[in-house]
């Protein structure tokens, strides 16, 4: 008898990829319990692995966001990448509620420093550190620290940071890249090449037609290729056809929802 063909399916925007996946309780040092959950390979050992920091939670950002959501339903399968998604402080999502209140970039250092450590309690490879937005001002401000190997800035504001904190990264010559959406509404890729051009071992790439938002399937895509090159230089484009077990994810809150097909 033949075996059954594992089907070949495209990789949509709901699509959600075999991986081990299992919250996890993060515990700053100023006593706030965060929400956190981790996405392993299914099966090997990590060959990377990144801290995501989410988008601006007084506005809906959250562990929960379309990219964020994406890389970890992603990222493990096509790249052996593990991601560790959190909610900062007052941050709520599907996983529950992070204790605490919205800190403008305070407390939120604490937040960050909770995610990277949990990195070390389970004996995983130093992380990247990955943001979108006000996640990138908090990687600028608080993410510049071992064991942090370098990180990976989506749509940076430059609202919550500012050049002293940019300028900390020239001195620790931790590699950092910047995709910056070519309409992106807070900073155009010429502001942020502009900002970090005290940034020699910088990169800042511009995306053709995209918002600050990532709105779109095919912009979601290049996000993603993005992080993966910067973590794992070689392994994009990433696939966009999966062979194998796949789910499809409809339980998302309507904030979280900007991930329509292009």
């Amino acid at each position: 008898m033949r075996p059954y063909p594992v089907p070949v399916t495209h990789i949509g925007a709901n699509a959600v990829l075999p991986a081990r996946r299992f919250p996890s309780s993060l515990l700053t040092e100023d006593g706030v319990r965060l929400v956190a959950e981790w996405s392993l390979p299914e099966s090997d050992e990590p060959r990377a692995v990144i801290v995501v920091a989410h988008p601006l939670p007084t506005h809906g950002g959250s562990m929960d966001s379309h990219l964020i959501r994406k890389a970890a339903w992603r990222l493990p399968a096509l790249t052996g990448i593990a991601v560790l998604r959190f909610n900062t402080r007052g941050t709520a999502a599907l996983l529950g509620t992070s204790e605490g209140a919205f800190e403008g970039n305070v407390g939120e250092g604490h937040d960050l420093r909770a995610a990277l450590d949990e990195v070390g309690r389970v004996g995983l490879p130093d992380p990247w550190a990955v943001g979108w937005s006000f996640g990138t001002d908090v990687i600028l401000r608080w993410g510049n620290v071992d064991p942090v190997v370098g990180a990976v800035l989506l749509s940076p504001p430059g609202r919550w940071s500012d050049d002293a904190d940019v300028a900390t990264w020239a001195a620790s010559g931790r590699p950092v890249t910047a995709l910056v959406p070519e309409l992106d509404e807070f900073a155009s890729p010429s502001d942020v090449a502009r900002r970090f051009a005290g940034v020699p071992q910088a990169k800042v790439v511009g995306v053709d037609g995209a918002t600050h938002l990532w709105i779109g399937e095919r912009h979601a895509k290049v996000a993603l290729d993005g992080i993966a090159d910067a973590v794992l230089p070689g392994v994009a484009p990433l696939p966009t056809t999966w062979q194998g077990p796949m789910e499809r994810w409809t339980d998302v809150p309507p904030f979280a929802r900007m991930d329509h097909e292009a």
